[in-house]
């Protein structure tokens, strides 16, 4: 190896480092109320009366109102773009979605406290879109119990 083939390697290791590492957790807690259950299915043209009314929730089966299984994922992907698009530590990031895919467990009622994790899993430098293309699994949960499986494929770079 080349001393320039090394030193690009050492550089493309401190790029990544600086914009997002292996292990970085992003975490946060979100309440799903019924009305906000309802508005974000009305937003989403979901109009399943399982996430509108209590009693049709309890007619299919379930104890309560329930969100849509894209209320979940909004919310997951929203807090990774916000994370991974943020300004501290002296570097301003861009963060592009390339894939995200979840699937669901459970059903999330209304008034439940949902934990959202993701972790970085795994980063590559890309020469060619000039950032970093990092792996993340991410897992929602209701008093500790798995309701949401997610992974995803993000691209951060250096906010221009």
């Amino acid at each position: 190896m080349s001393m320039t083939d090394s030193s690009t390697i050492i550089a493309d290791e401190s790029a990544i480092a600086a914009l997002v590492q292996v292990g970085e957790r992003i975490e946060h807690v979100s309440r799903f109320t019924r009305e906000e259950i309802s508005r974000f299915a009305l937003l989403t043209l979901d109009s399943n009366p399982v996430h509108h009314d209590r009693e049709a929730a309890r007619q299919a089966g379930l104890s309560d109102v329930i969100a849509s299984g894209q209320h979940t994922s909004a919310l997951m992907s929203g807090l990774a773009a916000t994370y991974f698009s943020r300004a501290d530590g002296g570097v301003a990031r861009s963060m592009l979605c390339l894939h995200f895919n979840f699937a669901y467990r459970e059903p999330i009622f209304a008034d439940s406290d949902v934990t959202m994790r993701w972790v970085v899993a795994s980063t590559e430098w890309n020469a060619s879109l000039d950032g970093v293309i990092a792996q993340i699994e991410g897992k929602a949960t209701v008093a500790n119990a798995l309701a949401v499986i997610a992974r995803g494929t993000v691209l951060v770079r250096r906010a221009s």
